[in-house]
């Protein structure tokens, strides 16, 4: 018996050594990284929203997402889409501490398959710490961009010159779903 309970606190004791908690650090990117619920409108060249133009495609509230690159270094990252707009993946140049991005080409750099062949260009993106609002009223980052596609004639079609993409991160809260 005394050696099954010097066994079990032997064991015991291995289990709790074991348990310690290894610190997990965050990307490069993180100040500038997440999920995010946006709008796209209509925008002239000076970024403003063109009455009649809001809410463009009447997708109402669509997923972007904002993360680190497998390089994982602090000066940039991707802009996703996920297909819930014009189905985009980007490499842009980021400033972490600034809380600003923007592509940086003029080249074909959309990374999802089968579209290769079209240049994204995004401009004067931004990352605005608080000064958005969840459901909930509490406060949220807000993000806003501009974004072109070589491939898209809607704008000079018809008036405007750019979408504008704003929203704010995601919480995951369902109450601001």
């Amino acid at each position: 018996m005394k050696k099954l309970l010097y066994f079990a606190s032997l064991v015991f004791g291995l289990t709790l050594a074991s348990c310690e908690k290894e610190e997990v650090g965050g990307t490069a990117t993180e100040a500038t990284a997440g999920q995010w619920y946006v709008t796209v409108d209509g925008a002239d060249a000076d970024g403003n929203v063109i009455p009649g133009f809001e809410d463009l495609y009447q997708l109402g509230r669509v997923v972007m997402f904002t993360f680190n690159t497998s390089a994982n270094k602090a000066d940039e990252m991707i802009v996703s889409d996920a297909n819930s707009f014009w189905d985009f993946k980007v490499k842009v140049s980021c400033d972490p501490a600034a809380k600003t991005f923007s592509t940086n080409t003029t080249e074909n750099n959309n990374l999802v398959a089968g579209y290769e062949d079209i240049n994204v260009q995004i401009t004067n993106g931004k990352i605005l710490p608080k000064a958005g609002k969840q459901n909930n009223g509490s406060p949220a980052d807000s993000i806003v961009f501009y974004v072109a596609f070589s491939d898209d004639d809607a704008p000079a079609n018809n008036g405007f010159t750019n979408y504008r993409v704003s929203g704010i991160r995601y919480s995951g809260l369902v109450e601001n779903d």
